[in-house]
């Protein structure tokens, strides 16, 4: 058990460096697969789903380490072909180690994926893709044995632009004879970004990033190192943190494009934003005021992973500012508690109308899952009193060390583990 006490109304001043991508890094590691060879990445967040990430090679068989902000990967010993369904529960995106274990071996088992609470989310489009790419599935009701003698390029059209279906059918195309076409493909960065690598390794790949991409295979060169980009989503939650804090903080290594939506938003609510190529400001000079709707939509339309840190920001903005989350049904987990710590929202299916209130205090709250703590850190520190969050373990899934971040901006943060409530 562990929690963060979080003492409220403390600005957040200066710079800070922002981590490694989480959802860059992940497919990347799994790509590693493909490498056959040997892999070094830098910048390599340390949280705990690419801890997760690592075990998952090791069970393969794969060499796998972490040196301080690098990892380093040798995929030439793999020998297992199934991942261990603790693993897989874990976290969402160990369903991405299937494509690439296609390609490498041409078999792999595993059981559904776990990771937040965030309403349904099947694999149908990760099946629909690998199918069309030559895999046999059969599932015993608990486990998806997946075979594929021999890949083959295909015409993929997905029904959804789902990031995780784009980066299986991309990984297992690599390996497919003749060229693959995916149609209506995910657009956010992080698909470019695992393109980038792969293309480092040797397979040729066009139009990641947009809605066509085209893969025609290639043959990995065997070693490919290689620079993770900085997590666009850590970024705009600590700019959220910011504003909440009525700081003025800079966030550098970040393409700032890629915050692009979340900057126009604090800009709009009043936010004294400045943007670079590779940083963003952000500083609070005067009371926050209700923003235009915000809707959620695939990227590059606003993203749901930064709908909670900013609907805990527009707690504090004179007005009303109305949410509408199109991509998860169950991405509201924060709106309870922070209704406990004196928010007026009131949510009805996937619409939630926010009335900015003077003041929000501190209390005793839950992070219900990953972004839902970013929701709760954000509004902690800018509430009067004492906040405590626990259910630490959603948040050290995606943001490093997070309370030392804060921490070293002049937050008045402090993690409490198990130990510490013994003594």
């Amino acid at each position: 058990m562990s929690e963060f006490i979080i003492r409220g109304a403390n600005p957040l001043k200066g710079e800070i460096q922002v981590q490694g991508s989480k959802n860059g890094i992940l497919p990347i590691l799994a790509a590693s697969i493909l490498v056959g060879g040997e892999t070094l990445l830098h910048n390599c967040p340390d949280i705990s789903d690419v801890a997760c990430a690592l075990e998952i090679l090791h069970a393969l068989g794969c060499k796998a380490q972490r040196r301080g902000g690098d990892i380093y990967i040798d995929s030439r010993t793999i020998n297992g072909y199934e991942i261990p369904d603790r693993l897989m529960k874990k976290m969402r995106s160990s369903i991405i180690f299937a494509g690439a274990m296609l390609g490498r071996t041409g078999n792999v088992r595993i059981s559904s994926p776990g990771g937040c609470f965030l309403g349904e989310r099947p694999i149908d489009y990760h099946i629909h893709a690998l199918s069309a790419l030559g895999v046999d599935m059969e599932y015993d009701g608990e486990y998806y044995l997946c075979r594929a003698l021999k890949l083959h390029g295909a015409q993929i059209s997905l029904p959804f632009p789902s990031v995780g279906a784009t980066e299986n059918a991309m990984l297992a195309a690599c390996a497919a004879e003749g060229s693959t076409i995916i149609y209506n493909a995910a657009r956010e960065p992080e698909l470019a970004d695992l393109a980038d690598f792969l293309q480092r390794a040797g397979f040729e790949i066009n139009g990641a990033g947009g809605p066509t991409v085209i893969v025609s295979g290639g043959r990995s060169c065997g070693f490919v190192e290689y620079t993770i980009r900085g997590d666009r989503i850590a970024a705009g939650t600590l700019l959220c943190a910011a504003a909440a804090s009525r700081g003025e903080v800079t966030v550098r290594g970040i393409d700032s494009a890629r915050v692009s939506q979340l900057s126009h938003c604090l800009a709009e609510a009043g936010c004294a934003v400045r943007s670079w190529a590779d940083a963003v400001r952000v500083g609070t000079v005067g009371p926050l005021s209700a923003i235009s709707p915000v809707e959620t939509h695939p990227y590059p339309g606003f993203s749901t992973d930064l709908q909670p840190p900013l609907m805990a920001l527009m707690c504090f903005a004179k007005g009303e500012s109305i949410f509408i989350e199109n991509i998860f049904e169950s991405r509201y987990n924060h709106i309870e508690s922070l209704l406990r710590m004196g928010a007026r929202i009131q949510a009805f299916d996937r619409i939630a109308h926010v009335h900015g209130v003077p003041v929000l205090h501190g209390e005793r709250v839950d992070a219900a899952d990953l972004r839902a703590g970013a929701a709760l850190i954000t509004a902690a520190l800018g509430a009067q009193g004492e906040t405590r969050i626990s259910d630490l373990g959603y948040i050290d899934r995606g943001y490093e060390r997070i309370e030392e971040v804060l921490a070293s901006l002049g937050a008045d943060i402090t993690r409490i583990t198990e130990n510490d409530f013994g003594a």
